[in-house]
């Protein structure tokens, strides 16, 4: 049966029969789509001619002993490959040869026994990498290496005394390594605490002959306080033997009355330094172990392991002090200290926080915040003199006497509404002396003539007897508008 997404046309469906004929596949194999599943059918070798267009090919559940040079080149849309559940013992050279396109790859469940570094050298898009259930006893130094974008590899349930972890030190994409299940007595802590966090995160090492000890017993607690699910999720399943012993197995986690001797302290606390680019820089190493049999380790930032005597801008010596020459900014980050005590079988750990920061210029003559505050004060200042030292025209002439109209009494309206002492006169033509000593008014007049006040006959009205340089100060003043008594 063809399944395929959307609508096929005649002329596809009909290249890819050719294909299959040419093809020529074992009687029950399937296909789907892009799927081909030659699964349970008893197979000793793959097939010579596969359809190009095959992106999933499945071979579990078979009877494979040996794959060829090339069994699968010529297929560039090839993406998983399952070959679980057969018999195969080891991978001949060039098995993958052309097939950089695979990115999940199964061999679970076979009889491998060592993982050669030429197996997968060519699966440079490989991302997931399925060894479960083999016989493996080693993986070899660079086997996994070139694999920059593998994310899960799974190696559980085999026979490994030993991984060689600094082959994944630089691999920025790897979240799950599962070593479980295995026989690891021993586990060089300090090259997995190289290891990046997100490795250490998903490295899986329960079910192991793990061997009590501090460092190893320091490493899991340490792991358990980050809250790291590879600890969490199988806490009950992590266990070690005392003496190396395997009778004598104990559930570390839960029963910690034999590491009481144990310093977790040095993995909580880190120093924090801050140095100027260019100076030299000085780190100790302090630890609480005594004796003359201590090993002095310092990983750096960039996961370098530095022993004594150290590179050519790295120097350490053998109290564990690290020297660094000339520091940089790129020297920033976390420095880890580990002191060994191989005769106590003891173990301590420090970490150290650089900050290296450029050097500062002179500072300047002002400071920038003290400028800033005194313009604003100056500013303050400006704007109160504007508003109340404001010259008046008025205030600069010398004033006519009251009786006599002019021009310049114009300005005796104002004069006496900016003055908080009442005018020298109480009364005048036309005016009234109100209670309040600053402001002067005048009685409402009842007659207009173009929007001015028009002075009354002096015999009619009295009191409404206003001249015209009056009127013409108050609408000046006031500049037109309408006076409520």
């Amino acid at each position: 049966m063809l399944c395929a997404q959307g609508v096929a046309t005649p002329l596809m469906l009909s290249s890819f029969l050719l294909q299959l004929v040419r093809a020529d596949l074992p009687s029950g194999c399937l296909i789907a789509s892009d799927i081909l599943s030659c699964t349970n059918l008893s197979l000793e070798h793959v097939p010579v001619e596969l359809p190009i267009m095959v992106a999933t090919l499945d071979f579990n559940h078979n009877c494979l002993k040996q794959l060829d040079d090339g069994s699968f080149a010529g297929l560039p849309n090839l993406d998983t490959l399952r070959l679980a559940h057969n018999w195969l013992s080891e991978l001949t050279p060039g098995t993958f040869r052309n097939t950089s396109s695979i990115r999940h790859l199964d061999l679970s469940s076979n009889q491998l026994n060592v993982i050669e570094e030429h197996y997968f050298q060519e699966l440079v898009g490989l991302k997931e990498l399925l060894l479960y259930n083999n016989r493996i006893v080693r993986v070899e130094s660079n086997a996994l290496k070139g694999l920059t974008n593998l994310r899960k590899a799974y190696l559980s349930h085999n026979r490994l005394t030993d991984f060689p972890f600094f082959s994944v030190q630089e691999n920025a994409n790897l979240i799950t390594l599962d070593l479980s299940s295995n026989r690891l007595p021993n586990l060089p802590v300090e090259y997995i605490f190289g290891l990046q966090e997100s490795i250490q995160r998903g490295l899986f090492l329960h079910n192991n002959s793990l061997h009590c000890d501090c460092s190893m017993y320091i490493m899991f607690k340490h792991w358990e306080q980050r809250g790291f699910n590879s600890v969490k999720d199988f806490r009950e399943e992590h266990t070690c033997l005392l003496y190396g012993e395997p009778r004598a197995s104990v559930r570390f986690l839960q029963h910690m009355r034999y590491f009481e001797n144990c310093t977790l302290k040095p993995y909580v606390e880190t120093e924090s330094l801050t140095a100027d680019a260019g100076d030299l820089l000085l780190l100790d190493c302090k630890t609480s172990l005594m004796g003359k049999h201590l090993t002095f380790l310092w990983v750096s930032p960039q996961k370098e392991y530095i022993a004594p005597p150290g590179n050519t801008r790295l120097r350490m010596y053998t109290n564990g002090t690290l020297e660094i020459l000339a520091v940089q900014t790129n020297d920033s980050g976390i420095y880890l200290c580990m002191v060994l005590n191989h005769q106590e079988s003891r173990n301590e750990a420090r970490e150290v926080n650089v900050t290296v920061v450029e050097k500062h210029h002179e500072d300047e003559p002002f400071n920038t915040g003290y400028t800033t505050l005194l313009c604003c004060v100056v500013s303050l200042v400006l704007v109160l003199m504007y508003l109340y030292l404001t010259p008046c025209r008025c205030w600069c002439r010398k004033q006519p006497p009251l009786s006599m109209p002019s021009p310049a009494n114009e300005c005796s309206a104002q004069s006496s509404i900016m003055s908080p002492t009442p005018p020298a006169t109480t009364e005048g033509p036309g005016h009234k002396v109100s209670n309040n000593k600053h402001v002067a008014f005048m009685e409402p007049i009842k007659e207009t003539q173009n929007g001015r006040p028009r002075a009354a006959l002096a015999p009619d009205h009295p009191r409404l007897t206003v001249t015209r340089s009056d009127a013409d100060s108050v609408t000046s003043v006031f500049s037109d508008v309408t006076i409520v008594p």
